[in-house]
């Protein structure tokens, strides 16, 4: 059971909900493959970080013309 189910299930019940969020909450990143989603979609693989851009793969495909980067062959 993922944690939103979980938290689906308790939440009209305010004390195990308190309860819940106190031992239960996911901890908010500082390094590593979920401290940066993309920025468009929220996924968490394939994220180029380079220069900044935080786009996964698939977001950076559709936006790079805007970005003003040109394919090379």
């Amino acid at each position: 059971m993922t944690f939103k189910n979980a938290k689906k299930q308790i939440e009209g019940k305010p004390a195990k909900l308190a309860r819940f969020m106190k031992f239960n909450k996911p901890r908010d990143r500082k390094f590593g493959r979920n401290a940066y989603p993309c920025r468009r979609c929220g996924k968490t693989e394939g994220v180029i970080n380079k220069y900044g851009i935080r786009y996964c793969r698939q977001c950076f495909r559709e936006v790079a013309r805007k970005l003003g980067f040109e394919k090379f062959e």
